[in-house]
């Protein structure tokens, strides 16, 4: 960023950002000796009360530096008009938006009642996170629950869109567990999941139906969105960023809360969806992830029209924290804490050399798990990396990797 020019008072008023519990702001104006400023700091309470706790002279180039640091803070100037009046009343208004949010909020929480799904587990739920999620019905497409899965806190959003049946997106990195979340949230509550992978292979027949002949007779086949959305299972569209057009074209009239699919090549048939369908897409280079696209060649665009459609959630790999949680979890007894800490502390490396793109290949908490279930087995982590790591990578990633495992793990004497 440029050094603010200071040659005009543009730069003199009311530099403020709202806080937990009401403002903070600082006001420049001219001291008393030339090119020099006055900065004046307050932080106000929820009542707009508050006193000056720093008021101090600095220079212009100190008054550049502070300039840089309150834009990087989140602090704005407020507006030409510098009445006092107008200043109290712009204030008051900025202080009192969030107790008021806070207020409604906690009323419509208590309002919100959530849709029974039909079947034989209606009017049942299960909590997932801080979330109640109405169960389905058992049948041979729900996913087997992962008693290891870990469920974070920021989870919680997407998981009350599950049930408020929001078309939900999920997009991040290969490997940050995209997938995993949907099909875990389904295994806790018994709802069967489709999975759809835009690999460049699936047609749109594949995806919405065709005709073919069989025993001489020529029959319809539904495609796995049409049979989703009759039989209430929960569709998932991998890689959607890799459709064709006439799928993505297909699944906008289903985006909708309870939109509905025209079958046009079997005479315009209605397809009404299921109250448990359930629709989410996932896509590694879309919206917050578009500057990695260079990483995942043939990414289609996407335009906002189609992205407005959607809650588009950012999921990034676990923390170093949560991985050692999982680790432990899931190898439980034999996986210390001090061996978990040290192989996510491995695993959070990789993926930065992959975000520097020094790496080209992700690392997932999957490829993780199985090298940590193999080195308990063969009790030789370079050994168990073989089949785990290095022979599914270039040799070029394999002598990178075994570079950051060497820098935390001493080879054995």
């Amino acid at each position: 960023m440029n050094a603010p020019e200071l040659t005009e008072d543009e730069n003199l008023g009311l530099y403020q950002r709202a806080t937990e519990t009401g403002a903070e702001w600082w006001r420049v104006s001219v001291a008393d000796r030339p090119e020099n400023y006055r900065l004046e700091h307050r932080v106000d309470d929820g009542n707009g009360a508050g006193s000056v706790d720093i008021d101090l002279v600095v220079d212009a180039e100190n008054l550049r530096a502070k300039l840089k640091k309150w834009r990087r803070e989140g602090f704005a100037i407020d507006t030409p008009d510098t009445s006092a009046e107008t200043h109290e009343r712009g204030t008051a208004q900025r202080v009192a938006f969030m107790p008021e949010l806070q207020r409604v909020a906690a009323l419509a929480l208590t309002a919100k009642k959530h849709p029974q799904v039909e079947g034989a587990g209606a009017g049942t739920t299960v909590r997932i996170g801080h979330i109640d999620v109405p169960c389905g019905v058992d049948n041979p497409l729900v996913p087997r629950i992962n008693p290891a899965y870990l469920f974070s806190e920021r989870f919680n959003d997407i998981v009350e869109d599950i049930v408020e049946n929001r078309r939900v997106m999920l997009i991040g990195h290969t490997g940050a567990g995209k997938t995993s979340l949907i099909e875990q949230v389904a295994a806790r509550s018994h709802h069967g999941v489709l999975r759809s992978n835009m690999n460049g292979q699936t047609t749109v027949g594949d995806f919405v139906g065709f005709w073919t002949v069989k025993g001489g007779e020529t029959i319809w086949v539904d495609g796995v969105l049409p049979t989703a959305m009759r039989e209430g299972h929960w569709l998932i569209v991998d890689e959607i960023d890799f459709a064709e057009p006439s799928i993505l074209a297909a699944l906008t009239a289903v985006l909708e809360p309870h939109g509905r699919l025209v079958l046009k090549e079997k005479g315009n048939e209605i397809v009404a969806p299921h109250p448990a369908f359930r629709l989410f897409a996932t896509a590694n280079a879309v919206g917050a992830m578009s500057q990695f696209r260079h990483l995942y060649q043939g990414a289609n665009l996407m335009n906002e029209a189609f992205l407005d459609r959607w809650r588009v959630y950012l999921l990034d790999y676990l923390t170093p924290a949560e991985e050692t949680d999982v680790l432990m979890r899931t190898l439980a007894p034999h996986m210390t804490r001090a061996l978990a800490a040290t192989l996510a502390a491995i695993a959070a490396d990789c993926r930065a050399a992959f975000a520097r793109e020094d790496l080209s290949s992700a690392f997932s908490t999957r490829r993780l798990l199985d090298w940590a279930e193999l080195m308990l087995r063969t009790g030789d982590p370079e050994r168990a990396a073989g089949p785990a790591i290095y022979a599914k990578v270039s040799p070029e990633d394999a002598a990178l990797i075994r570079g950051i495992v060497r820098h935390h793990i001493a080879p054995a004497a």
